[in-house]
């Protein structure tokens, strides 16, 4: 592909299921999850497929990036309002500073295995070629209620149609998507700009696209709501394609996400940070930053002990921390 290719990495959100590690000031992106890198400094180190990366971040967060990816260039939303707007500024935004690019996106809080620069990469010719906005599929390896799936039409060789876009699940509806070769909805992307903003044009954020095109960019985000860009844009789009992908990947968006890119001892048990004493406890995350923690008799338990607070939940409710961190937001202790 004789076109530049641009990494947009996504890197303003705050990762409220990761408290309380994860804090208003210092998101889960800046947090080392499972290495010795941060994950925003993981993913643009495995962006080795691209020409250039651009980081999208908000701005409190901007001053921090550069300890994170020093090389890359900043995109600096005026608001956090969630996906949609972010990638439809960005990627205007790339347009301007690259000549004729096509764009991968990727999320900073993600572990993946081997296969994924290429994969990257075969996304990428796919909506040079095509003019279509690609969604990643990734083939699944259990039914998973925690994460969106996509269903494929017809095949093209490396790409599909997107015949449409699925909710996360209940446990019986999930096995019943991987049994019909449903792929789990990565948030990974790729598309050139024009194919982008000409959707965004007939989306709700038609406002914002006409006001970066004004070079009115505050205007713009004032005028739109919160969206994701999969309800915003994927969704509606008339040209979409997926492309399956078969690389070991896991969102690590909440405690639970551990248990699978650690590796547990002979119980079952992980550890970020230091190992805690465990007595007949078995299959338990433990994460702290220098606590001593100790297990005794239970099991399926996330433990977070961080700063001056402590987390306890059930794995299998990890998701429903936000719920804790909605709480703390409304009183101002997030």
């Amino acid at each position: 592909m004789d076109r530049p290719l641009v990494a947009l990495v996504l890197a303003g959100g705050t990762g409220t299921r990761l408290y309380p590690a994860s804090r208003s000031d210092r998101p889960k992106q800046f947090l080392p999850l499972g290495g010795d890198q941060s994950l925003l400094s993981a993913t643009v180190s495995r962006a080795d497929f691209a020409d250039h990366v651009v980081v999208s971040t908000r701005p409190e967060f901007a001053d921090d990036i550069a300890d994170h990816a020093p090389d890359a260039e900043v995109v600096v939303e005026p608001a956090a309002k969630d996906t949609g707007p972010a990638l439809v500024y960005a990627t205007h935004r790339i347009a301007e500073l690259y000549d004729d690019p096509v764009v991968v996106v990727l999320p900073s809080d993600h572990h993946v295995g081997d296969g994924f620069s290429e994969a990257m990469a075969r996304g990428a010719r796919v909506a040079a070629e095509t003019d279509s906005l690609v969604a990643f599929g990734v083939e699944p390896t259990r039914p998973d209620t925690g994460y969106g799936y996509i269903e494929p039409g017809a095949f093209h060789g490396d790409y599909a149609d997107l015949a449409t876009f699925h909710e996360k699940p209940d446990a019986n509806t999930a096995e019943r998507y991987v049994e019909q070769g449903y792929l789990w909805n990565a948030g990974m992307f790729a598309w050139t700009p024009d194919a982008l903003l000409a959707a965004a044009r007939d989306s709700p954020l038609d406002p914002l696209v006409d006001a970066l095109d004004a070079g009115t960019v505050e205007v713009g985000f004032d005028a739109v709501d919160p969206l994701s860009i999969d309800y915003a844009v994927m969704e509606r789009a008339e040209d979409a394609a997926v492309v399956p992908v078969d690389f070991e990947w896991d969102d690590v968006g909440a405690w639970d996400a551990l248990a699978r890119v650690l590796d547990a001892d002979e119980d079952g048990n992980v550890a970020l940070g230091d190992d805690p004493i465990v007595v007949d406890a078995a299959d338990n995350v433990v994460a702290t930053d220098g606590a001593n923690v100790s297990l005794v008799g239970v099991s399926d338990l996330a433990v977070v002990a961080w700063d001056d607070r402590v987390l306890v939940v059930p794995k299998a409710e990890a998701q429903r921390v936000r719920e804790v961190v909605s709480q703390l937001q409304d009183d101002g202790e997030f």
